[in-house]
């Protein structure tokens, strides 16, 4: 009776509210009861209400502190639950049904907001309803709104068995939340600090920007009338707090925290929710692991189309924006809004795309060079003294590179060869390949800088990682022992030091079988090159017989593609087996620990063939008459007479071109696909109209889901890639451009696949791209090891240098210019004697048909005695010079681009001095804005105290 008059007195009853927590909090009962302030207000006698709810409490929402006392029927409340409609399951809807206030249409309609049109989704959870687990599922969405979130629930227009909950946080429990996760939040406006400058410098300035005013407006900015006022980044910020609320900006509570920081405090809030009784029964991936929930997700912001252009209606919402402005391909010339994707994406994703915008920008100096010196290649192709020698030499005859089927051929056939490998081959390569190991440490020290500043602009300096959650497979492991975390003080799971170390052993000795796996695999390429020469040597066409070795190249680098695509899908199967066998504590642990397999798995893969081509290829032969066999069997093969270059220059080009188009594809076309036979199935049973009427929340349902491992295949490419580019850029100085055009539509790519393609994934933070950063330093250190391997031991470039300083017509004089080559070719070629020959190698043909009688002598590439010599075939002194200047360029080389690098890391800052001023600057004006505002509040309140009458001693300031 008591709880009834109060109704009458009030418009609404709510059984959730913050506000009302500590205030009704029955001693006499175990559990926590809350109704809203409007109820204490009218309420005659407060016990008598309190003992009217307690015979209802059935009804009403109750967050069991102690799971044993839940009696409620292990089923969802399916009387709730309208097919097709809105229905609100929350105490706030009912209440704005009973006071007639009519929500706005649009937002009833636009698959945003609860059926009052003024809750918005925050998070959205998805399950079926013929799911065992509907226990768990009723005792943690009663506990979610224990919690202060309020909840809908709706069936699927597709399928009745889907079941969609939609969840939305009232102020009071985002104000709470934020508070306890540290969010920060603007407060006041930025005051820009100038530098008092002298009034030359002022004139200087006017006059610069004078000039600027005449030049054409830079067409890869954005326009910024399109993109709207992100406040957080033109004011300062401080974590916030409910005690000193007046001091932030707060125009509109509802859009005071973004939809991205809503998000995440809802999802922080179901990490934390129980579902069962016991310890570790806690937390919605424990949910989604299990199988009671099938899918929980953040909506997106409505369409990405607009029937309206964005430059005269504006966009209709920030997904809009992002495809117009950042995923449609019209603007591929244009800067990231990254800001804007930072504020829908999180900071994590804001991240990654501001490190591949930089990656792609600092490409461009790359590119620039590589195309030069590949030009330069082709402006001096007509002055090479080599080429022209290859070129002229008629009467030079070469022996056959494969056993009987190959035939003799002239040192001319090779023309077109010795013409392409001097455009990668060329007097440049060696500056180019310092270049390039100095611009890697350039890139690396100044992205190091650049993360400052976004890092600094979104307030990511001074945060800090929340203390991880232990792993669910961890707990169920290592449950029985348990000592105490040193941080929290509480008891914690632990695994012995001797179990850890022979897991870690198994895994490591995992890793070295897979890459044994990956070795034997380039053995199988090697004996099919082997084997494909001399069949194609004997092949009818004349084309592929005259261009046996190019044949088998191609073939072998194509097949080579394919067995590195199988493969890695048994890496990533391993490598996910491994790293669950190592038992990792924490999900950051278990993903460094997967990343870094994966990486090496992938690397090892993909690059094995190469460092045999560039280091392996023509290096262990032997000679005609005593070539080296596999299993005594098959003759090892050789280089073709104008070098090996070309044969890796085959290699990376195919390798990278082939693999980034798959790539592309996987990233985009697959999930293009899966997509528009979702759409074509709902076109056939529900038409066209009935889909375009279809929620928000069922869109994005029929979306894909984000890759399980976060970003980590999008990385993983580009760190490959950053490989290919660095590692053996000697060899082919087109590869930086190749990335550059590559990254300019991967950066489209991945915008419209986070846009358009997938669910909107979860807001999260990080300070830095994480464990890649130091596999891109790893990958710098072996680039400037391998590109001096590759000058050195690959390219013709030591040897050249021999002959021109020591053996040429300018021996002695210092020069080494073309003049100085003359004679090189044949200086490089040794003599053979065709009667040495063995009888499994000896040719079919006696190479007649080039002077009209059988050949006597044949020529091939080598440092070598005459056969007629005392030591007949020993290596001669030039070959013991070449192989000492091999070694010395080597460890010149190594040790100046080291230093270099190591100079270049000491002297660029990691934090650059303006934005160090600006930190120190701000940290002094926040103190004194806070100072101020709080002195402020207390002058207030001492005037109120005067005013009415109150006056205490000793009262400050």
């Amino acid at each position: 009776a008591a709880f009834s008059a109060a109704l009458s007195r009030t418009p609404s009853i709510s059984s959730i509210s913050s506000e009302g927590r500590e205030n009704l909090q029955g001693n006499q009962l175990e559990t926590q009861i809350w109704i809203t302030p409007d109820v204490q207000k009218t309420a005659v006698d407060f016990s008598e209400i309190l003992n009217a709810i307690q015979e209802i409490a059935k009804d009403v929402n109750i967050f069991f502190d102690e799971l044993e006392g839940v009696n409620s029927p292990s089923k969802d409340d399916d009387s709730l639950l309208h097919h097709g409609n809105l229905t609100c399951t929350s105490d706030d809807a009912s209440r704005l049904e009973v006071v007639g206030e009519e929500a706005p249409d649009k937002n009833k309609t636009n698959g945003l907001y609860f059926r009052d049109g003024k809750c918005r989704i925050d998070y959205i959870l998805v399950y079926r309803k013929s799911n065992p687990q509907t226990e768990k599922r009723e005792v943690f969405e009663r506990n979610i709104r224990a919690e202060g979130l309020q909840m809908e629930k709706e069936s699927s227009l597709i399928n009745s068995d889907i079941i969609f909950v939609k969840l939305h946080a009232p102020w009071e429990v985002l104000g709470k939340y934020a508070e306890l996760m540290n969010v920060r939040m603007p407060f006041r406006r930025k005051i820009y600090y100038l530098h008092r400058r002298y009034k030359f410098m002022n004139r200087i300035e006017k006059q610069i920007s004078r000039f600027r005013g005449w030049l054409p407006r830079k067409p890869m900015k954005l326009d910024k009338e399109t993109l709207p006022d992100l406040e957080e980044n033109d004011c300062y910020t401080a974590p916030f707090s409910q005690q000193r609320i007046h001091h932030f900006i707060i125009h509109n509570k509802d859009t005071f925290f973004n939809n991205a920081t809503r998000s995440r405090i809802v999802h922080h809030i179901l990490q934390r929710v129980k579902y069962e009784e016991g310890k570790n029964k806690i937390g919605l991936n424990r949910l989604l692991s299990n199988g009671s929930y099938e899918a929980a997700f953040p909506l997106h912001e409505g369409s990405y189309r607009s029937k309206n252009s964005i430059r005269t209606h504006g966009a209709e919402n920030h997904r809009h924006l992002l495809y117009e402005c950042w995923a449609s391909w019209e603007v591929w010339y244009k800067y990231q809004p990254l800001d804007l994707v930072r504020r829908y994406f999180g900071e994590k994703i804001g991240l990654y795309f501001a490190w591949l915008g930089w990656y792609t920008g600092m490409l461009f100096p790359a590119a620039f060079i590589g195309l030069f010196v590949f030009l330069y290649g082709v402006t001096t192709l007509n002055h090479c003294q080599v080429s022209k020698e290859v070129c002229q030499a008629t009467d030079i005859i070469m022996c056959p590179i494969c056993d009987k089927y190959c035939p003799f051929m002239r040192l001319s056939d090779s023309c077109i060869y010795a013409k392409v490998t001097h455009l990668f081959d060329n007097g440049a390569t060696v500056f180019f390949a310092v270049f390039m190991a100095v611009w890697a440490t350039v890139f690396l020290e100044f992205w190091k800088r650049r993360r400052a500043v976004i890092a600094y602009d979104w307030d990511l300096i001074d945060w800090e990682e929340e203390e991880e959650e232990i792993r669910p497979q961890f707990e169920a492991k290592y449950s029985k022992k348990e000592r105490m975390n040193p941080i929290s003080g509480k008891p914690e799971p632990y695994q012995a030091f001797a179990d850890k170390c022979s897991r870690l052993i198994v895994s490591a000795s995992g890793i070295f079988f897979m890459i044994c796996v990956v070795i034997a695999a380039v053995f199988g390429i090697v004996i099919y090159r082997v084997v494909t020469v001399s069949t194609f040597a004997a092949f009818k066409w004349a084309l592929i017989r005259n261009n046996s070795q190019v044949a088998t190249t191609g073939t072998a680098v194509c097949i080579n593609f394919c067995i590195i695509m199988l493969l890695n899908v048994l890496y990533e199967k391993v490598a996910l087996f491994l790293t669950n066998l190592e038992q990792p504590r924490t999900e950051s642990e278990w993903e460094n620990s997967f990343t870094l397999k994966m990486f090496l798995f992938q690397f090892v893969n993909l690059n094995s063939s190469t460092f045999y081509i560039a280091f392996f290829l023509g290096r262990f032969t032997g000679h005609p008459g005593a070539y080296l066999r596999l299993i005594n069997r098959w003759r090892l093969e050789e280089c073709h007479p104008s070098g090996c270059l070309i044969d890796l220059c085959m290699q990376m080009g195919i390798i990278m071109v082939l693999k980034q188009t798959w790539n592309n594809f996987m990233e985009l076309g697959y999930p293009l696909i899966q997509n528009w036979w979702t759409r074509r199935k709902l076109r056939q049973e529900y038409g066209t109209q009935r889909k375009t009427s279809f929620p928000q929340w069922e869109k994005d349902y029929n979306l894909q889901p984000m890759n399980a491992y976060g970003l980590f295949d999008e990385y993983l490419e580009m760190i490959l890639q950053f490989g290919f580019t660095t590692i053996f850029v000697a060899a082919f100085p087109l590869a930086p451009l190749l990335a550059l055009l590559n990254n300019i539509i991967e950066i489209r790519l991945d915008a419209y696949k986070f846009v358009t393609q997938w669910r909107r994934p979860l807001a999260s933070r990080a300070k830095d791209i994480g464990i890649w950063y130091g596999i891109l330093e790893g990958i710098g250190i072996l680039s400037v090891i391998t590109n001096a391997f590759v000058i050195a031991v690959t390219s013709d470039f030591i040897p050249r240098l021999v002959y021109a300083y020591k053996y040429g017509p300018c021996a002695g004089q210092g020069e080494a210019g073309q003049k100085c080559m003359v004679g090189y070719v044949n200086a490089s070629l040794s003599v053979f004697l065709v009667s040495d020959f063995e009888n499994r190698s000896e040719p079919t043909s006696n190479g007649s048909e080039f002077s009209g009688s059988p050949l006597k002598y044949c020529r091939y590439r080598d440092y070598r005695d005459t056969p007629h010599s005392a030591v007949p075939y020993g290596y001669t002194l030039q070959f013991w010079h070449v192989l000492a200047a091999r070694l010395a360029f080597i460890i010149v080389f190594e040790h100046l681009v080291f230093c270099i690098k190591h100079v270049i890391s000491y002297l660029i800052p990691d934090l650059p001095k303006d934005l160090r001023d600006r930190m120190r600057r701000e940290k002094y004006l926040i103190q004194e804005m806070m100072y101020e505002a709080e002195l402020e509040r207390l002058q207030k309140e001492r005037k109120e105290r005067k005013k009415n009458g109150k006056s205490y001693h000793n009262e400050w300031p």
